[in-house]
């Protein structure tokens, strides 16, 4: 096998510089364990980004993998497959959606909600075309998604922007009543958490409110879910802890547990505006990703599975707020497995995980300045408690 250095090497070389990578190359995962091409084992606290929900290697999912690929890999979606559908009931069965497309990611999630908002509204109300998202928002990195992210650093290099969306104050309910009172507003898309905004969580009331100021003007509510749901929070989708129902809800990472997939789920008042030919995908939906995800969703479903989130979320957060003793942590914050310490900016978070990688944690940075933990589903106590001890050292290092 070539050496750490030589695949470092041909990655700079040849693949687009868009990532400034850690110079650590992973070979394999098992768990909540990564292990890189030196044999050095790692705390996997940052799952692809919320994507490997089941740990990495899981066998049930390894094997369905397997067993599918062995049969269909594509088919396109001129014709029918099984796990297509099988998939698609077991999302929407006791929820309040009726339909559902499968895409390949968050972004292209994103995009099809865009798409049957913007379809809604040319059919009901033509003069809406605009649409209300928050600062400090995350939906993607096309052209429309990254637009709709409330956050200039993404979107500024691709100017000028589409000019339909109209940014406000996340959790600020007078700017949201104002932005939302303009006749030519039809949808407000909105993270239950800011994933990529610093892990911040909708107070209790702002995504009711919401949902209260969108059904009176005959607004779509638009959820994206793509880093929060499918178990994330503790719930299959974050918006079930505000006690809402979405119009549009979109979901990715975690849904095929590492196998790319994501997922727009449509009511059927917005899902019968699409008709044929309104959307497609030439991989999205392909009986291999689908039976993927359908593991990943009778997994997680399972009455233990969803004790264990629970209560090792309680576990997680018990052991974070041990940390509040340090004055240069400002907040810590978060739902479920997803959190978030916000640091002093005298300290610097990209520091911190480069520190924290050194000594065999794996964490990112989110926000201006806010330390990341997106540990798998199946994350244990002990491995919460091997977490909290590599942070102590770091932390007490920089508190010298």
């Amino acid at each position: 096998m070539d050496n750490t250095n030589l695949i470092i090497e041909r990655d700079k070389r040849y693949i687009l510089g868009t990532y400034a990578a850690h110079d650590i190359v992973f070979e394999k995962g098992e768990g909540c364990m990564l292990y890189d091409t030196e044999g050095k084992e790692y705390l996997d606290f940052l799952s692809g980004i919320a994507v490997a929900c089941l740990g990495h290697n899981n066998k049930k999912l390894v094997a369905a993998i397997k067993k599918q690929a062995q049969k269909l890999m594509i088919a396109s979606n001129y014709f029918y497959t099984q796990p297509r559908g099988l998939l698609a009931e077991k999302l929407l069965k006791g929820s309040h959606f009726s339909k559902v497309f499968f895409t390949n990611s968050g972004a292209e999630s994103n995009e099809a909600a865009l798409k049957a908002a913007k379809k809604y509204f040319n059919q009901f109300h033509p003069q809406r075309y605009k649409i209300v998202t928050c600062l400090n928002s995350f939906h993607g990195r096309t052209i429309a998604t990254v637009t709709a992210t409330g956050q200039e650093k993404y979107y500024k290099p691709f100017s000028p922007m589409p000019d339909w969306f109209i940014y406000v104050p996340f959790n600020d309910k007078e700017a949201l009543r104002k932005a939302l009172s303009d006749k030519e507003v039809g949808a407000f898309m909105v993270e239950c958490v800011q994933g990529e905004g610093g892990v911040v969580p909708a107070s209790e009331d702002y995504l009711s409110y919401a949902r209260k100021l969108t059904k009176k003007n005959d607004q779509l509510l638009i959820i994206d879910e793509v880093q929060t749901g499918i178990m994330r929070t503790g719930k299959m989708f974050a918006y079930q802890h505000y006690g809402i129902k979405p119009d549009i809800v979109t979901i990715a990472k975690g849904l095929g547990g590492g196998f790319p997939i994501g997922a727009c789920l449509l009511t059927d008042k917005v899902a019968n505006v699409m008709k044929v030919g309104d959307h497609g995908t030439t991989f999205g939906s392909n009986p291999l990703a689908c039976h993927a995800a359908l593991t990943v969703i009778k997994e997680l479903k399972k009455k233990s599975m969803r004790e264990h989130i629970q209560n090792i979320s309680v576990y997680f957060f018990n052991k974070l707020k041990t940390f509040e003793k340090y004055p240069f942590i400002k907040e810590i914050r978060g739902k479920g497995l997803m959190a978030g310490l916000e640091f002093d900016d005298k300290y610097q978070v990209k520091e911190i995980v480069k520190a924290l990688l050194d000594k065999g944690l794996v964490a990112s940075m989110a926000g201006q300045n806010t330390l990341r933990l997106l540990p798998p589903l199946i994350v244990n106590q002990k491995e919460i408690d091997q977490m909290g001890e590599i942070l102590e050292t770091v932390l007490k290092e920089l508190n010298q």
